[in-house]
């Protein structure tokens, strides 16, 4: 419905573009190496695994680079130990912002992620700050196509088990789905004879933030600001704006 933020989408739109130039790779490669480091090669019996290989085959990521990132987390081939952190802090006009990170230094990061909040007026909180505000869910990305309508995709996403569905983007069909059986209704949609562009985890926010003119320019600044950097894997914010601001500022 339209009160989910619209920024996931945006970013994965945004993903597609630089995948060709091999901008996501790095982020792809680290998220690899730590669920296999975590729950094993096999990305079948590693859920977490297997979403970051769909994300890597879908971003065409060469196999033998994805090979060797599962042979570094699982330890037969040697590479750099991955920790994983999060922050919390508000951007501009007091919105909500949550990260995830891979870091090898988080010394390092966690300066540079103060200065990117300081630099877009807003503050690095503590952990726990804004987190309370979200809530974790499964968003699947199907792609619109000619002869493909609202009621088809979801009479089978509701029987996949999905929660909602929101039909406002031009491009794609947004299904939402609890966050432990994302997977589940991914296969069930799949199974259901529809294309499945993209399934990830998404940050919810309960309430939003509209935001407008200059603060809105200094958020979106903000949001790409993060998405550009190696360590920051994952950005969710609480912000709202109109669409077509949204769409010509990002």
């Amino acid at each position: 419905m339209s009160g989910h933020n619209k920024w996931s989408t945006i970013k994965h739109k945004k993903a597609r573009e630089d995948a060709k130039r091999g901008k996501v790779f790095t982020k792809i490669i680290r998220e690899i190496t730590v669920a296999a480091r975590q729950g094993g090669g096999d990305p079948d019996s590693n859920p977490r695994l297997r979403s970051a290989v769909a994300a890597a085959k879908a971003a065409n990521m060469p196999l033998d680079n994805l090979k060797r990132a599962i042979q570094r987390g699982t330890g037969e081939l040697p590479g750099v130990t991955y920790e994983e952190t999060s922050y919390e802090g508000y951007g501009p006009g007091g919105v909500a912002v949550m990260l995830e990170c891979l870091t090898d230094n988080k010394n390092r990061t966690t300066p540079e992620v103060r200065h990117l909040f300081t630099k877009a007026g807003g503050n690095l909180g503590e952990n726990g700050s804004v987190s309370w505000l979200f809530t974790r869910k499964g968003l699947i990305l199907i792609p619109r196509s000619e002869g493909l309508d609202e009621d088809q995709v979801m009479e089978i996403a509701l029987e996949s088990g999905a929660e909602d569905l929101d039909t406002e983007d031009p491009e794609y069909f947004r299904v939402f789905t609890a966050a432990d059986e994302l997977h589940q209704v991914k296969e069930g949609i799949e199974a259901g004879g529809l294309t499945v562009e993209s399934a990830e985890f998404d940050m919810e926010p309960s309430t939003t933030v509209k935001l407008e003119g200059k603060k809105a320019q200094q958020m979106i600044r903000l949001m790409e600001a993060f998405e550009d950097h190696d360590d920051v894997q994952n950005v969710w914010a609480n912000f709202e704006m109109d669409d077509e601001l949204l769409e010509s500022l990002s």
